[in-house]
């Protein structure tokens, strides 16, 4: 009896040892540009192998950087992981890539692979202000801290007055080779190929779960595109134009809520924008519609309303780490003057040609009926014709006007004119009198 424990404690060895485990291991891939579409896809993996109760995730790192925000929210979701991490990085890991790298518990490099130069530039590639770089520097510091590393090295790839005894002077950054990298403690091992890895790791018999980004990943990371925000920036506010100008509810207003919710719905997905800056861009129409369609003219709700839209487009383009990096918010100010541009444009191209085109004329009489058909209007008001008068209310494009002491209902070609301007009647045909500012 007293040797039954010891033979049920071998039974069980030589189970856990002869018999193949069901490990899984998850793969990923951090290549190419650091963006904030490539976030929701290291979160998934990352949910995913922990759902699994996987035993491992190596993330294949191979990029020149990107944006330091995206690079933050993949560093915060891989160091809050509950599953063991692998850097595997094949041929670099620069700049955000070094952070992303640093924040993983292993970090295994290829021979001739190279980490490091993290500090923090602009497009054209000019250093950043110092508040940018301190940020960075705490980033690269606390991180490595968490992970065992050394940090004086983590923060000499951001800032090149760190002097390393035996690698840099206070004038260079700090960029590892492989064997470098080894040696100073920041790299793990120097490994050629991933069955290398998961030999070092323990898991040559696991079984190996590879994911890639899938369609609504790549959706959110093209809506990210500032071409595409810029375009529905401009369908936005085009559509807001063409459906207040027209009766009823159609086309353009559509396509207006649709922009609206790819807009804002993709930047909530990516944490640029929050649920106030969608309620500012919400109020702000508000405002606007109610300046238009219940206040005569137009002063200080309508300039609210803009300003609040303005205001909650602007913040669904940034981040609150913007604050700190510079680049992203001129980046951010040029993107939505140009959509703005651009929508001036448009919408004074569709003010001038609207008027004139089938679509318009479906909503509005466009032609006299002749009088021979049998049909003719109960009053004539050809005579009005040259008159000058003064518009009564708000033209968009209908409103009242007053003629020689009395109120008429005219029609613009589609222009918007504001209440007590002189306006003169171009043309009447039927009962339509179609005027024109002076």
């Amino acid at each position: 009896m007293k040797r039954l424990p010891i033979i049920f404690a071998l039974f069980l060895f030589l189970i856990t040892t002869i018999l193949p485990q069901n490990n899984k291991v998850y793969f990923g891939k951090i290549e190419g540009d650091i963006d904030l579409g490539l976030a929701p896809y290291v979160k998934r993996v990352v949910s995913e192998a922990e759902k699994n109760n996987a035993s491992l995730i190596i993330f294949k790192i191979n990029t020149f950087g990107g944006r330091v925000d995206a690079a933050t929210q993949i560093k915060d979701a891989i160091v809050n992981s509950k599953v063991e991490t692998i850097a595997f990085i094949d041929k670099r890991a620069i700049s955000a890539g070094s952070l992303i790298a640093l924040s993983c518990n292993k970090i295994v490099m290829v021979p001739g692979a190279s980490i490091g130069a993290t500090t923090v530039v602009d497009q054209a590639g000019k250093k950043q202000a110092e508040k940018a770089q301190s940020y960075m520097r705490s980033e690269m510091r606390s991180t490595a801290e968490r992970t065992g590393r050394r940090t004086d090295i983590a923060e000499g790839m951001v800032d090149e007055r760190v002097e390393i005894e035996g690698l840099v002077d206070s004038t260079q950054l700090i960029t590892l080779t492989s064997k470098e990298a080894m040696g100073f403690g920041i790299a793990d091992t120097v490994l050629a190929t991933l069955d290398e890895v998961l030999n070092y790791s323990g898991n040559e018999n696991a079984e190996i779960l590879e994911l890639d980004i899938n369609w609504g990943e790549k959706t959110i990371r093209f809506i990210n595109n500032p071409v595409i925000t810029s375009i529905l920036m401009m369908v936005i506010m085009v559509g807001m134009f063409m459906e207040i100008k027209t009766p009823g509810w159609g086309l353009p207003g559509t396509a207006s809520l649709i922009a609206l919710a790819l807009f804002f719905g993709s930047g909530y997905i990516l944490e640029l924008a929050s649920i106030m800056d969608i309620l500012l861009f919400i109020v702000g129409v508000a405002l606007l519609v109610l300046e238009i369609f219940v206040i005569p003219g137009f002063g200080i709700f309508g300039v609210a309303g803009i300003i609040l839209m303005i205001a909650g487009l602007f913040m669904g383009l940034v981040s609150d780490f913007p604050l700190v990096e510079t680049n992203l918010l001129s980046m951010a100010i040029i993107q939505l003057a140009g959509s703005f541009v651009l929508s001036g444009i448009a919408i004074y191209f569709l003010a001038k040609t609207l008027p004139k085109t089938a679509i318009w004329n479906n909503l509005i009489l466009s032609k006299g009926i002749k009088a021979k058909s049998g049909y003719t209007s109960s009053k004539e008001f050809t005579h009005l014709v040259g008159l000058n008068g003064e518009a009564l209310t708000d033209l968009r494009p209908a409103g009242t006007a007053m003629f020689e002491g009395k109120r008429y209902d005219v029609i613009t070609q589609g222009d918007y004119i504001v209440k007590d301007s002189k306006v003169e009647v171009m043309e009447v045909e039927g009962s339509k009198i179609v005027v024109k500012i002076l």
